[in-house]
């Protein structure tokens, strides 16, 4: 009976011991849905797939969709059948409250050269407040820059010309582009067809140089088996999404291979961790990437689309510390695939979803807990 009581007493001491730890441990930020966020648009427009969310340095809130993705019955204002509803522009920039600031993009008016994405997929805004976009239809092998008021300003890569993960000039269906204020380089998840990151100078579109998965040189003849145990694969499957730090580490979202690598500047593999890496969900987990705006951007948010979840990690160590989410669905608090994310200085978190999903979401900061 003695014995029987002294393991109670010590696994209530453990327990305790447990409890104690989690208390007093790094607070984790905590999230609600804003179901009022944003606005309803206006002009009856409505949105297809939302591929892309950024925020600038004023804290407006940019999206990218696809308006080739709604269905006849969402058009039928466009085709004068119904009131509602007409597909918005692609490129639409929102304020704080969700007000409609401004849209433009689509293809090339007459005495423009661009060649606009044959789909839509993400966005970025710069240190200078242009605006870039990337595409990952079949043949999209470029990317785009233009002013915040959607003046074109310079096309990387063209359509159509994809020749494999080691040429310079054209990329592979690209995931997105993130401008590095310290260098004026433009770093590029190249991506759905090709397996690398590669970078451009910004202001020229020159390229600098690129890399695959762990450093190495991209094989496009490597199998691309997944792998959810033991050592990793050596190549890049999905290159999805990017973002560096402010002390100038690249995080790229290996999405297919469940798995978050990071990177010096010149390509200089650091570490990597697994984002739900048991999940054999095709599409795979680590869709994108955003940091906490704190100056120490301690901890990295990763959305996953197949467990309707966004991960946060604490950026040091790389571990998992806390999610928010983890429920489907079209409701308030479901996820539908989400894709992509952003968070403003406040720490608020704007997300996209895909497929059926065709939200823009906003998730507030309550603090952390």
């Amino acid at each position: 009976m003695q014995r029987i009581l002294l393991v109670i007493a010590v696994a209530t001491a453990l327990i305790l011991t447990v409890g104690a730890l989690a208390v007093t441990g790094p607070a984790v930020p905590k999230y609600e849905p804003d179901p009022f966020w944003p606005k309803p648009l206006p002009n009856n427009w409505m949105l297809g797939q939302v591929s892309g969310t950024a925020v600038d340095s004023h804290d407006h809130i940019w999206v990218l969709h696809r308006p080739r993705t709604l269905d006849e019955n969402d058009r039928y204002g466009q085709a004068k059948r119904a009131d509602c509803c007409v597909p918005a522009p692609p490129v639409i920039e929102f304020d704080q409250a969700g007000n409609v600031v401004q849209t433009w993009g689509g293809p090339p008016k007459a005495g423009e050269s661009y060649q606009w994405p044959d789909n839509e997929h993400g966005i970025s805004v710069d240190y200078k407040d242009n605006v870039w976009i990337t595409g990952n239809g079949d043949k999209d092998g470029q990317i785009l820059k233009f002013t915040k008021a959607g003046k074109f300003l310079l096309q990387i890569g063209h359509n159509g010309k994809t020749m494999g993960s080691n040429e310079p000039d054209n990329m592979g269906r690209p995931a997105g582009a993130v401008v590095f204020p310290k260098t004026n380089e433009v770093f590029v998840a190249d991506g759905y067809r090709n397996r690398r990151v590669v970078v451009y100078d910004a202001e020229t579109g020159a390229y600098k140089r690129h890399w695959g998965a762990y450093g190495k040189k991209p094989d496009d003849a490597a199998p691309r088996t997944l792998v959810y145990e033991g050592e990793g694969s050596p190549q890049f499957n999905l290159v999805h999404g990017l973002r560096i730090s402010n002390d100038g580490l690249v995080y790229v979202g290996d999405r297919s291979n469940n798995r978050l690598q990071v990177f010096k500047l010149d390509g200089t593999f650091v570490k990597e961790t697994y984002i739900s890496r048991p999940s054999h969900a095709n599409e795979g987990t680590a869709f994108d990437v955003a940091f906490s705006p704190d100056k120490q951007q301690q901890f990295v948010f990763v959305p996953d689309g197949s467990n309707k979840k966004v991960h946060i990690l604490n950026r040091e160590s790389l571990e998992e510390v806390g999610f928010f989410g983890g429920h489907g669905g079209h409701n308030t608090f479901g996820f539908s695939h989400l894709h992509s994310i952003a968070m403003d200085s406040k720490g608020n978190a704007y997300m996209g979803e895909v497929n059926n999903g065709m939200r823009a979401l906003r998730w507030v900061y309550k603090g952390n807990k």
